[in-house]
């Protein structure tokens, strides 16, 4: 079937051909040496795809799913990587200027050697340093607010959920104890600090242990 890669501000058809699937496209258009800068790939299934040294500058891969992706020597200066699939996917000497990661799933990705991956990583960062406030839902929907002390660890990905070492409870809202939604032996009252069963140093697993947290009352409310 015809299929097209267009450019994503002015729609402009930047690579078309018969294809069965977008990577099968892509594998041609990069055969070709087609320039796919700023082409509209949102959302999509480029599981497990070759894109090694492609030109994907300016490019649109929002929510797209780059599983175990070969991007090594991939221009994505620039790129919109917003909430993309990056989980296991070769980024060696990709070019990450100015690529917009927040969101990203970058857990287990090869960032050796990427070009600005440390600046990239850098801007994503949420939590500071000392003490600050956490917010978390328990069992029954109780809100618990929480002190991450200053010399408490703390942990995120590359989205908004946290992991703190250990925590003070500073209130629960509407009174009594809360329990976790995890597990029903961990409680939070009022001047109690709360220890996870463990913790991990592994900062790219968002679900890893610790005590799960958010910086605003919002998202924890919101968090299902």
């Amino acid at each position: 079937m015809k299929l097209q890669i267009k450019h994503w501000l002015n729609s402009s058809t930047l690579y078309e051909g018969d294809a069965d699937s977008i990577v099968a496209l892509l594998k041609m258009a990069l055969a070709s040496g087609a320039d796919l800068s700023g082409a509209n790939l949102y959302g999509a299934n480029l599981y497990g795809a070759d894109l090694s040294g492609a030109n994907l500058y300016g490019a649109n891969l929002s929510r797209a799913n780059l599983y175990g992706a070969d991007l090594s020597g991939a221009d994505l200066s620039g790129a919109n990587l917003y909430g993309a699939d990056l989980s296991r996917a070769d980024l060696y000497g990709a070019d990450l200027y100015g690529a917009n990661l927040y969101g990203a799933d970058l857990s287990g990705a090869d960032l050796s050697g990427a070009k600005d991956a440390a600046l990239v990583i850098a801007r994503t960062r949420i939590l500071p340093e000392g003490a600050l406030v956490g917010w978390k839902k328990c069992a029954g929907e109780k809100i618990v607010k929480l002190r991450i002390p200053a010399d408490a660890k703390r942990s995120h990905a590359f989205g908004r959920k946290c992991r703190a070492e250990f925590v003070e409870v500073l209130e629960v809202v509407g009174g009594g104890t809360a329990v976790s939604c995890r597990d029903s032996s961990v409680s939070y009252a009022k001047g109690k600090i709360v220890h996870p069963d463990l913790w991990s140093e592994d900062w790219q697993e968002e679900c890893s242990n610790g005590i799960h947290f958010y910086i605003t009352r919002e998202e924890a409310e919101a968090h299902n």
